[in-house]
């Protein structure tokens, strides 16, 4: 089954289900691994472990479009690609939207910063007017080949003009035809249960950032609330981080990584997970 419709599949249960931040095709290759049904690939996964820079819009398009492609080559669940704001006007939309799919996603998230955008739970966000980005959603349902490519609107209203501009640009978004809706950085639990009883009839996004500004809640709690996408993008990179850090540190001060007792796969774990195995079978298969 294309991912594609896999996720509109997993859309139209109505049952809530959680995705894994991918930052690259290793960690969306371990996610997969782990029992994850559906993957995202953010612009702050991408642009930490490509340019080892914040999420202040650095990343171009294409360079977006080729880490969903490696991504979508190496595993067999829908992939949400970070589309960000459509880099640019509804032409840069369109064009954005037709690399994503071609290069395997099966949905993206479409934002209303303004350019240069940043990370949804930095200060200082500014929004595009709303019917600016009503025009970008309405292209980019107009951009799509496959039906079920799914488009996700975000809006960033929250923190530059609250919470109620915030829900009025979900529900616009929605009637321009995104088929999901994101609005990002809720700052409490009222706001929390506030989105889901003013927004009806059309699945929505809640974002789980540690450290970030919405609290963070379990999947069935936020099921209940009438939250369906539950976004856990970003643990698995500080996880990462904090294990390379505490091995290089170990390293240096021991002159050794004999006795380094933090997490860590053996070797042959690892050749596993990148499918080492499964390569020298088909090797064999086409020898001589």
């Amino acid at each position: 089954m294309k991912t594609t419709k896999m996720l509109r599949e997993m859309l139209n249960s109505g049952e809530p289900f959680l995705t894994a931040g991918a930052n690259d095709a290793l960690s969306a290759v371990i996610a997969e691994r782990a029992g994850f049904k559906a993957i995202t690939m953010g612009g702050y996964l991408a642009t930490a472990v490509s340019l080892a820079r914040p999420d202040i819009g650095l990343m171009t398009m294409t360079e977006m479009a080729e880490q969903a492609r490696r991504i979508c080559a190496v595993t067999n669940i829908p992939l949400i690609a970070d589309a960000d704001n459509g880099h640019g006007n509804v032409l840069n939309v369109i064009r954005t939207i037709q690399e994503m799919e071609n290069a395997g996603a099966a949905g993206v998230v479409l934002e209303d910063q303004v350019m240069p955008k940043r990370c949804g739970h930095m200060a200082g966000k500014k929004v595009i007017p709303m019917e600016e980005h009503v025009q970008k959603i309405r292209a980019a349902v107009y951009a799509r080949q496959d039906p079920d490519f799914i488009i996700i609107g975000r809006t960033d209203a929250r923190q530059a003009h609250g919470i109620e501009d915030a829900i009025a640009r979900g529900k616009a978004y929605a009637e321009a035809g995104a088929d999901v809706i994101f609005v990002e950085a809720q700052e409490n639990m009222e706001e929390l249960e506030r989105v889901p009883k003013e927004i009806n009839g059309v699945p929505l996004v809640v974002n789980m950032i540690e450290g970030g500004r919405t609290p963070l809640l379990s999947k069935d709690e936020l099921g209940k609330m009438g939250y369906q996408v539950i976004f856990y993008n970003l643990g698995s990179l500080y996880t990462q981080t904090k294990a390379i850090q505490d091995y290089c540190e170990y390293v240096i001060a021991h002159g050794t990584s004999a006795g380094f007792t933090g997490p860590m796969v053996t070797f042959d774990e690892f050749n596993s997970i990148v499918g080492l195995p499964e390569l020298r079978e088909l090797e064999e298969k086409f020898k001589g």
